[in-house]
């Protein structure tokens, strides 16, 4: 393991670099600007945060993020822009996060973003905003672009820090009324722009707590649960009524709500919360998870507090986890955090195919996980009691791109070999939950499960719309957000047509 710098230290190289920088002829040069080097992101040593659930990234100092923001060249054509599904002017806000005002930097960001602290936190800035940051294209390498993501979250800390969190003005009572089905990112994007133009708006959770994934599915560590309750706090003091532990097609169909409740528009923004499995001999065990299942039992029901859990968590000694995305790292760092002795990643691509975040996959391997890279489950061997033992694997190369673009794995013959095991995390991906399409006759969906919307976030059904990853499939919280904004202002122009 390599060794931890830690925050002081970092945040002492940052003020010598920013010294020097600063004693340079002003304005910067686009060459001084590159020759500034990336600003690590501070974090807790690995051997220690194995054994807690805190937050491992800790945060720019206010040294790291001025000399962070002067990297960029603040280009006139602004790709970056291009590259957030929310289009927000990041060259402005990093403009005024290098001038030593991030009160300007956040209101800057908030014109476009409800939820900068989550979003800075875990949207994979790598491959949208940073993907075509001109920084990283001069020097080749999209990780010494910007570091957009880290500015966002210093910007939206600062403002939590510094108790400046205003609740958004609301226009006077329309007398309209909307329902909003689930309470993840796109749902909390509509529940506020709608809200703001002084609808009625109740919001409908199926669990007792709020959030959706950003609750049940990502840990801890990797987004504070107390960051997600003041974002619904914020919706609270809105005037947003929220109902938990209301199933919306069990205790209440969805046509239920606009004919007899009165609601006139519903958003559906249920997620992709219904786990994918292999369908492998052995999937049936006891000792084998799903990722969802999981994760849930760990974040929402908080298994990790041994002593005072009331559904405490199945206990592992080895651990594989089947999967190369984000949820993937998430079970697996959370395993370790477990206690669990060894923790495996199997994933039948190599590492440049994994869909995971770097920052992800170099925290996983900080804390020990080890990485099975080209090899996959071919089943799960359990004992006679029905509790896994282990599970056969299969080596694999890469062959020519499939539809996704990535190398397609191919299977080596007769590379099969045994793993030792005790328990198994299915983590391949979700699909959508198909209780809402069960219950409300006509609303469209593809094969899969995704509701179908026009080009406004409407359904096939009249003043019921949807989005997120109910219709894009499991995809990121930004993308969320953005499903989510189309869709109140589809709702919010609906509504201002109706007496």
């Amino acid at each position: 393991m390599s060794q931890h710098t830690t925050r002081e230290e970092l945040a002492t190289e940052a003020r010598r670099l920013l010294a020097d920088v600063s004693s340079r002829p002003q304005p910067l040069k686009a060459k001084d600007r590159l020759q500034i080097p990336v600003q690590e992101m501070p974090s807790q040593d690995p051997v220690e945060r194995r054994a807690n659930t805190n937050e491992v990234a800790l945060g720019y100092s206010p040294d790291q993020a001025k000399l962070e923001s002067l990297r960029c060249l603040q280009c006139k054509n602004a790709p970056c822009v291009a590259g957030c599904p929310v289009r927000i002017d990041i060259p402005a806000f990093v403009s005024a996060i290098a001038n030593g005002d991030v009160q300007k930097a956040i209101e800057i960001i908030k014109r476009n973003s409800l939820l900068p602290s989550v979003c800075g936190r875990v949207c994979p800035q790598e491959t949208q905003c940073q993907a075509p940051c001109t920084v990283g294209k001069s020097l080749k390498d999209v990780n010494k672009a910007v570091s957009i993501g880290r500015l966002e979250r210093y910007a939206a800390d600062w403002e939590r820090e510094n108790g400046k969190i205003e609740k958004p003005q609301i226009k006077p009572e329309t007398g309209h009324k909307v329902a909003v089905i689930g309470s993840g990112p796109a749902s909390i994007t509509v529940a506020a722009d709608v809200r703001r133009e002084g609808h009625s708006v109740t919001m409908f959770e199926a669990f007792h707590k709020t959030g959706g994934v950003l609750v049940y599915g990502i840990p801890e560590f990797r987004l504070p649960k107390q960051i997600v309750q003041l974002e619904i706090d914020t919706l609270k003091a809105m005037g947003v009524e929220i109902k938990t532990n209301f199933v919306v097609g069990r205790t209440r169909h969805l046509i239920d709500l606009m004919k007899k409740d009165g609601f006139e528009a519903v958003f559906i923004g249920t997620g992709a919360g219904l786990p994918k499995f292999m369908n492998i001999e052995g999937e049936n065990l006891v000792g084998v998870f799903s990722a969802n299942e999981y994760l849930t039992r760990a974040n929402l029901m908080r298994a990790y507090d041994r002593e005072h859990a009331q559904t405490p968590i199945y206990n592992s000694r080895k651990v594989a986890v089947l999967g190369g995305g984000n949820v993937a790292m998430d079970a697996a760092r959370m395993a370790v955090r477990l206690g669990a002795q060894e923790v495996h990643l199997v994933y039948r691509r190599t590492e440049v195919e994994m869909p995971a975040r770097v920052e992800e996959v170099g925290h996983a391997k900080e804390e020990g996980v080890i990485f099975h890279i080209l090899e996959n489950a071919k089943r799960i061997i359990g004992n006679e009691e029905g509790r896994v033992t282990g599970m056969e694997c299969l080596k694999y190369q890469l062959g020519e791109p499939d539809e996704s673009g990535r190398r397609r794995p191919v299977e080596i013959k007769g590379s099969e070999f045994m793993m030792e095991v005790d328990t198994v995390i299915v983590a391949i991906g979700n699909d959508s939950n198909p209780l809402i399409k069960q219950t409300t006759e006509g609303l469209e969906t593809t094969k899969w499960g995704n509701i179908i919307v026009d080009d406004n976030g409407k359904t096939s059904l009249d003043r019921v719309y949807a989005g997120g990853d109910i219709v894009l499939g499991a995809a990121t919280v930004i993308l969320a957000m953005g499903e989510g904004r189309r869709a109140a202002d589809s709702i919010n122009k609906l509504l201002a047509t109706l007496k």
